[in-house]
Formats: C-alpha cells, structure tokens, sequence
C-alpha cells in the first residue's frame, strides 16, 4: 500500500510505501487523530520499519492507496 503526503510550501511529496497487510481504515484513523491538533505529528512506519514523522501544520494532504494498485508505466492498450 501507498500513501503520499502532501507538504505545505513544498513541490514534492513525500510517498510511504508501507506494507502489503497494512488497515486501511487503522491508517485512515491514524491520519485523522494526528492531524485534530497543530500539534500532532503524522507517524508512519514503511515496509523497511523506517518511521517517517510529519507535522501536523504543515500537511497538505494525506492520499492512500488501495493494497492493489499497480503501478502503469508505458503506452499499453487494455
């Protein structure tokens, strides 16, 4: 599963590949009790165990992706 955060005042994105048996709707609350203060930080932890903290001021947005999104490269006819 793929989350990618958004950072205010900042071009890129910040993307989280996090592991294939990851809640979706754990994450999504997860998102959600981090981001009710200016205070909090978005936590969270990618495959490898690597701990990614966010603030939560400076989060433009939060998107996840399902378990099963492919990632599609090319021109292909489907």
């Amino acid at each position: 599963m793929d989350v990618r955060i958004g950072v205010i005042h900042t071009p890129r994105e910040i993307e989280v590949e996090l592991p294939d048996d990851t809640d979706h709707d754990a994450l999504a609350a997860q998102v959600e009790e981090a981001l009710k203060t200016q205070e909090g930080v978005l936590w969270v932890t990618d495959r490898r165990g690597r701990r990614i903290g966010v603030p939560a001021a400076r989060v433009a947005y939060v998107e996840i992706g399902s378990p099963h999104d492919e990632r599609r490269v090319g021109f292909g006819v489907q």
